[in-house]
């Protein structure tokens, strides 16, 4: 339901590039966030879950960042259209940069894990808003250009995370890697201030009971998955699972139903490029999140190499993303997203085939840079043209809850790919090294020879289910369509 403004802002800017460049810091912060903890879960196992034997509990340090970051966003974006994006953007990233304060003070994984759920309950509030100024500041015809920087962003984002969070782990401890958000995060405050305008606000109701709903179901699924292989997948894990499942479609029943405006507009996904770019990217959130933990895990035990060291086996990736994402962006406004959408979904599913085939201790090392190549490739041509293709024909009014539905996407997929990943690596573990991932002191440095080799081959095998995901996300691009600028 179209609701109309009451109140207005001043008028657009001009150029509405100071703004957007301004909003991508804090954006590029909290992405960095959801990596950079891949490199440092061995050294935070060691320092706050020493006694425990398998890698379940650490992973949780990742998964309570993306359920919080997730569950919210539905109703973020809209805060965004009824207050002012610059307003949720602001708040948005005060609590983040608390909650940072508080991960790198904590001193049990229980608490690491609180204060990773508020920061993420603060990246909730940022993320929709600097889509929706894309949205609502640049031209349809311009939206590649500016989405080239946001994916740019994003994918960069993705890589810099385990390399800054190397270095971090390496030369000063594991705490910073949250206490560095610090006076990044009061740079971006002082530049939104100045440079973000006030746009126009629409009025919405919140839809309270489909929140609960959606993050009832997501919770109960996510908890269930990531808990499974622990508990022997028992009969009331899959019931859970289930009944998560269940919630989820009550919920999307519900929201078909209601008179009032719904938490997520259904008629959005009647825009056959939002609903495809939506099945894109949540295999693109899966893939990126759920290749993080195997890959590092096994460059850190099963080689023996330094967090340091590990995360500049991704720097191929890192810079060819940043450098081609922003002409990727450029090429989008004049053709077919699906010129760009296959060939880099394809070039990240060769990457990781790549890393399946080389993971091994005799492998040479450098011998990792060449599908980290073929990541960068890819993630330059997926990024930036999945969320344009996204949100280029949205109406202004409906700019806000059609970034909160596809970050929300984004973001359960990263969840789903989180505590998919962990039940997988627990599976081929066992498989590999029955008895071994129980053992005291497993994932507590290097392993001995006789391990490394079962323990490389599990983590191979586990990259063939983030792969398999990418490859769903190939299929789904091919039934884009030429935007409306285009035709």
């Amino acid at each position: 339901m179209r609701t109309e403004p009451v109140a207005s802002g001043p008028s657009l800017p001009e150029n509405p590039w100071p703004a957007l460049w301004a909003l991508v810091i804090g954006f590029f912060m909290i992405l960095v966030d959801t990596t950079i903890v891949s490199v440092a879960n061995p050294a935070i196992k060691a320092a706050l879950d020493p006694n425990t034997p398998n890698l379940d509990r650490v992973v949780w340090v990742t998964s309570a960042y993306l359920l919080a970051y997730a569950v919210p966003l539905l109703v973020t974006g809209r805060l965004g259209d009824k207050f002012g994006p610059k307003k949720m953007y602001l708040t948005g990233l005060t609590v983040f940069t608390l909650a940072s304060l508080g991960c790198g003070l904590s001193r049990s994984l229980e608490m690491l894990v609180i204060m990773r759920a508020v920061q993420g309950l603060g990246a909730s509030l940022v993320a929709p808003q600097t889509m929706a100024v894309i949205a609502r500041t640049f031209p349809a015809d311009r939206r590649g250009a500016a989405m080239g920087l946001w994916g740019a962003t994003a994918g960069v984002a993705a890589l810099v995370g385990p390399l800054l969070g190397g270095f971090l782990v390496d030369g000063f401890g594991w705490e910073w890697i949250f206490f560095i958000n610090l006076p990044v995060s009061v740079v971006g405050f002082i530049l939104a201030m100045r440079l973000v305008p006030a746009l126009e606000t629409h009025d919405h109701r919140f839809d309270l009971a489909g929140v609960a709903l959606s993050g009832a179901g997501l919770f109960l699924i996510v908890f269930g998955l990531q808990e499974g292989e622990q508990h022997d997948w028992a009969p009331w894990v899959w019931g859970m699972i289930a009944t998560g499942v269940a919630v989820m479609a009550v919920f999307v029943r519900y929201q078909a139903r209601t008179r009032s405006e719904p938490l997520v507009p259904l008629s959005l996904f009647r825009l056959r490029n939002f609903t495809v770019s939506n099945i894109g990217v949540a295999a693109v959130g899966f893939t990126v999140t759920g290749m993080s933990l195997p890959l590092m895990f096994f460059l850190q035990l099963a080689r023996g190499l330094s967090p340091t060291q590990s995360a500049m086996l991704l720097i191929p990736q890192a810079v060819l993303s940043g450098v081609l994402a922003p002409y990727a962006g450029r090429l989008l406004d004049r053709h077919d997203p699906r010129v760009l959408l296959v060939p880099g979904l394809g070039f990240v599913a060769l990457g990781l085939g790549g890393y399946a085939l080389l993971m091994s201790p005799q492998t040479p090392i450098w011998m990792f840079l060449i599908p980290s190549a073929l990541m960068g490739i890819g993630n330059a041509g997926m990024w930036g043209p999945l969320a344009t293709t996204a949100n280029r024909d949205l109406p202004p009014h409906q700019a806000g809850a059609g970034s909160g539905v596809y970050n929300t996407t984004r973001t359960v997929g990263s969840v789903l790919g989180s505590a998919a990943i962990a039940a997988f690596m627990q599976n081929r573990l066992a498989a590999h090294l029955p008895g071994a991932a129980d053992a005291e002191g497993f994932g507590q440095g290097a392993l001995p020879p006789l391990v490394a080799d079962g323990f490389a081959a599990a983590m191979s095998q586990a990259l063939l289910l983030p792969n398999a995901a990418i490859l769903l996300g190939v299929i789904a691009v091919l039934f884009l369509q030429r935007p409306a600028h285009l035709r």
